[in-house]
């Protein structure tokens, strides 16, 4: 699959995987700041996600071999790979399984662990909005702001709004088979995968998807090189709610 991407500056190769119902687009500003480092960012939407092909096929092994197939048609050797929540699952399944195209891996706020489903709420005000004659972003917003009162989360949702015609928006996202997948979103890395590499676990402060102390035998266990950081005042969103200590984290790593 041809993966649509916004490649940021020159240098060493520096991919960045978005999450669940992001893009590439969400990093443009941090991917803006690591290029000025010397770095050839990759900021790449994933299937079913974005300017991406749409498939009935998602899961993480595909997700990873969509991966593959990027860096080979790019000739990108010894990369950085940064992946974000379920873009940090990719990261991780990518990494166990072709561990010698990586010199360095960043794993944003998730876990080797099994998720349950809990996208609930947002998966229903994006089926109405898709299922709705949507004439302005102002309309999306208040579809949406029904079952998502977060604001923050609001505005990051509509990023996936496009215009067709004049006077008509549509979600760029494949909803139909990312809702039928929804349950390998949570997958949980299988045991005996390990990525032996330098590894760095980001986990946001108030953000509940890493737990420490519980989680961190199960990270070494799957990645037995790696460091754990906490960024404070950060939930989930950990680079875009404290993005000078997520990105000073990220250099420093690097």
């Amino acid at each position: 699959m041809k993966l649509h991407t916004n490649i940021i500056g020159e240098g060493k190769p520096f991919i960045i995987l978005h999450g669940f119902l992001g893009m590439g687009d969400n990093w443009k500003t941090l991917g803006k700041m690591f290029s000025e480092k010397g770095y050839e960012v990759h900021l790449v939407d994933q299937r079913n996600h974005g300017k991406s092909p749409h498939s009935d096929d998602f899961s993480y092994e595909i997700l990873a071999e969509d991966l593959k197939e990027y860096i080979e048609e790019h000739h990108l050797e010894e990369i950085v790979l940064m992946g974000h929540s379920m873009g940090g699952k990719t990261a991780m399944f990518f990494a166990a399984t072709y561990p010698d195209l990586l010199e360095k891996l960043i794993i944003v706020d998730i876990a080797p662990k099994y998720y349950k489903p809990h996208h609930q709420d947002i998966l229903a005000g994006l089926t109405l909005l898709d299922k709705s004659d949507v004439s302005s972003r102002q309309e999306a917003a208040k579809i949406i702001s029904e079952y998502v009162p977060d604001k923050p989360t609001q505005l990051f949702l509509l990023k996936n709004l496009d215009r067709e015609g004049k006077d008509k928006y549509v979600l760029k996202v494949n909803l139909k088979t990312l809702k039928a997948k929804i349950e390998n979103i949570g997958a949980a890395l299988e045991e005996g995968k390990i990525y032996e590499g330098k590894t760095l676990f980001i986990k946001g402060e108030k953000s509940r998807y890493i737990k420490l102390p519980e989680d961190e035998d199960l990270l070494h266990n799957h990645f037995p090189n790696a460091e754990i950081e906490v960024i404070s005042d950060a939930g989930h969103w950990v680079h875009a709610e404290n993005q000078e200590d997520f990105y000073s984290t990220v250099i420093r790593f690097l």
